[in-house]
């Protein structure tokens, strides 16, 4: 009588445990510790290509060492980044990307203090691999190649070219998140990696009218024509615009300043993984390596285009 009693009293909790079991199945939730979901995880670790390329940007732009000096646990053993160098900055400037740099690695260890992650990819920050971004820009060779380690206007013109990539990657990310710990991780992500970009721009914004030397072409033309590239490569219609636009293309169509990058009401545009991959590896293709990542980006959303 006893058993038959224990056994009726225990049999809601092995229904229970049944509907549990059945609703979410071992390895639905890829992050154990906050309980997120695999497709959330994938979402999280994806921007990990470009905070890793951030981080080695500004860290040697501005100290001349990076994340194997500065947080040698983050990179995963992952490959040194090819061609990246200490550049030739005012103190002011300077002093800004070295707060983006300390603020890039906050969010390497955010990321995967949530996710397991990724080692750091090969990364070629080279000189000649901004000059091949600005050449297929201009569409010409400009002479001398660009270096954006040669000066203040040089390396903010190479800072447009990335870092508003990830803040669209953020904006298109969140929407398809499923759990709160991963919506909050991306808010706080997206926030700093926003205020990184309105930084960056207003920084050329004052100087949009200046000539870049030798070329004889001013910032706002050289921030139009890369936003131009990566509509181009993103294949996805505008998703970016320079610094100084038609002031019907403006804010409320009233104004052709814009140095903040929104659509029609002033919202931020959002890319996918593979419009971001396209721009990234300077193709068009997300199938095709290349640009700042010759053996291609990292984690199961990038991996699951080149197989």
């Amino acid at each position: 009588m006893a058993s038959s009693t224990s056994a009726a009293s225990n049999s809601p909790v092995l229904i229970l445990s049944l509907f549990i079991f059945l609703i979410f199945p071992p390895g639905s939730f890829a992050s154990s510790k906050w309980k997120i979901p695999q497709p959330d995880v994938d979402l999280l670790e994806f921007p990990l290509n470009l905070e890793f390329l951030e981080a080695e940007f500004f860290l040697w732009g501005s100290l001349g060492y990076g994340l194997d000096s500065i947080a040698p646990e983050l990179t995963g053993n992952g490959p040194a980044p090819i061609g990246v160098k200490y550049a030739k900055l005012s103190h002011p400037v300077r002093d800004v990307v070295a707060q983006f740099a300390f603020q890039e690695v906050g969010h390497l260890r955010a990321i995967k203090n949530t996710v397991p992650g990724f080692p750091r990819p090969l990364l070629n920050l080279s000189s000649e691999s901004f000059a091949t971004v600005i050449n297929s820009a201009f569409g010409r060779t400009l002479w001398p190649p660009f270096d954006p380690y040669a000066n203040d206007i040089n390396y903010l013109i190479a800072s447009y070219v990335i870092p508003y990539v990830g803040l669209t990657g953020y904006v298109g990310a969140n929407p398809n998140l499923e759990s709160p710990s991963a919506k909050k991780l991306v808010a706080g992500l997206l926030g700093v990696e926003s205020g990184q970009d309105a930084v960056i721009r207003a920084l050329l914004f004052e100087r949009a009218y200046v000539m870049v030397k030798p070329y004889g072409i001013t910032v706002a033309e050289f921030t139009d024509r890369i936003s131009y590239l990566r509509n181009q490569l993103g294949h996805a219609g505008v998703k970016d615009e320079g610094l100084v636009v038609r002031a019907s293309e403006g804010p409320e169509g009233r104004i052709s300043g814009n140095v903040l990058a929104g659509d029609k009401d002033s919202l931020s545009f959002g890319r996918t993984p593979e419009e971001i991959l396209r721009i990234v590896y300077g193709s068009g293709n997300e199938n095709k390596t290349g640009g700042f990542y010759p053996k291609g980006a990292d984690g199961r959303i990038a991996k699951s285009h080149l197989e």
